[in-house]
């Protein structure tokens, strides 16, 4: 029996799903929540403060504490918790629990015993030290990267550009932040004539072996041609003044609240790293 499969139905969705789950993020920056009235430059320090206390912190229990002030954060901005938690959870925490495991045996961390595992007659001994510094690495992500989402959700694209901008972010950097923004929405429609056009021409059913190598040449193709329209873009920005520089249409306006949140975040951080050197 000939095995078929619709490969290039299955890589379409993929990329659409990706795709829309960016615009779905876009829509959060529009909506009247906490996080989304601040001031972006306040927001982008206070948020900086955040990652300096997830990096410095040295009790799982005040970054458990952290975490759910992110959590918090997002459901007053009006953030769905499950689509939240699911992007964040997904890939780099889970990766780098991955990266730790190695960490937690005595071979790499001695110390105390805490669990001794008997797996094809070898004896593999997890320490205390291993399991507590591993459990603390992962949890730092965790934070981080939450508070990372959180900030882009929550911040509309080019205003967080700028403000990058503001604060020393290299001049390179945010340009092709901005650039591949621009390429996902047309990415999107490129790949939906892209399918339309082979699904004209083959049908919707396909070999396996020969739907990969249609996507195949079809990711080729599209990278020549990306390649040489951004050189025409770019030309032609050039030629209308762009300085590489974002600009968005209303200056940024500072009020009582946006310091009042600064200041807030200030106390916190402080507070809650003096309850980590000090309190035993």
């Amino acid at each position: 029996m000939k095995k078929k499969s619709n490969f290039i139905r299955r890589s379409l969705i993929s990329a659409l799903s990706f795709l829309k789950d960016s615009v779905f993020a876009e829509e959060y920056t529009s909506r009247n929540g906490f996080l989304q009235g601040i001031d972006p430059r306040l927001k982008v320090a206070s948020f900086a403060l955040f990652f300096i206390t997830a990096i410095f912190l040295k009790r799982a229990e005040l970054l458990i504490l952290l975490y759910g002030l992110c959590l918090l954060l997002a459901l007053f901005s009006k953030i769905n918790l499950g689509w939240f938690l699911k992007r964040t959870w997904l890939f780099i925490p889970v990766f780098s629990l991955l990266i730790v495991i190695p960490a937690l045996f005595d071979i790499f961390t001695p110390g105390e015993t805490l669990f001794t595992l008997n797996i094809l007659r070898a004896k593999l001994v997890i320490s205390r030290q291993g399991f507590f510094g591993a459990r603390l690495f992962v949890m730092r992500v965790i934070v981080s990267v939450s508070f990372a989402v959180l900030l882009s959700i929550t911040t509309k694209h080019f205003a967080l550009l700028k403000t990058f901008r503001i604060f020393g972010i290299p001049q390179v950097f945010v340009m092709t932040m901005g650039m591949c923004y621009r390429y996902i929405y047309l990415f999107l429609k490129v790949v939906e004539d892209t399918y339309l056009a082979i699904k004209s021409r083959v049908g919707t059913r396909l070999d396996y072996k020969k739907g990969q190598h249609i996507v195949a040449w079809n990711i080729s193709a599209l990278w020549n041609r990306s390649y040489h329209l951004g050189e025409d873009v770019y030309g032609a920005m050039l030629s209308r003044g762009y300085t590489a520089e974002p600009v968005i249409l209303d200056d940024f306006k500072t009020k009582s609240r946006d310091w009042l949140w600064l200041f807030f975040v200030v106390i916190f951080f402080v507070i809650i790293l003096y309850i980590d050197r000090r309190v035993l």
